[in-house]
């Protein structure tokens, strides 16, 4: 039975070591698709909603502050190719704005969505969903 344990420890701590590994350079789902007779690479993309978060008593200094810090930050992760689109909803309701994520997981899109400055301060809130497109699609 120890052996059988030990064999099973053994296997788990491979694969777990395996997974992390292959996070690391773990590339989006994709798959072929074909429409209207042409074939197309349905990509797995994420889409972020930036929602109003709990936090939004800052002054107005410091409010622009973030704002500014906030632009900066997605500035860089599109340069980056980490994210494709963003841009804010234009409303008054609950949904701010949003980012298209080019990113292999939902952890690493949550993981870099929570590190905007304006999510860190509370102001903004993040909901992230998978999001499937034909790689090269744009808005027209």
């Amino acid at each position: 039975m120890k052996s059988l344990i030990l064999f099973f420890s053994i296997i788990l701590t491979t694969q777990l070591t395996y997974a992390q590994e292959a996070d690391t350079t773990a590339q989006p789902e994709t798959f072929e698709y074909e429409w209207a007779g042409e074939q197309l690479t349905m990509q797995k993309y994420f889409i972020v909603f930036l929602k109003s978060g709990e936090n939004r008593s800052q002054d107005q200094e410091k409010a622009m502050k973030l704002q500014q810090e906030h632009l900066t930050y997605l500035g860089d992760l599109y340069e980056k190719g980490i994210i494709n689109l963003n841009g804010p909803s234009g409303g008054e309701g609950d949904i701010r704005g949003f980012s298209v994520y080019n990113v292999a997981t939902i952890e690493q899109a949550r993981e870099y969505a929570e590190n905007d400055p304006m999510v860190r301060a509370g102001r903004l809130k993040v909901e992230v969903h998978p999001w499937w497109l034909a790689k090269g699609s744009g808005v027209k």
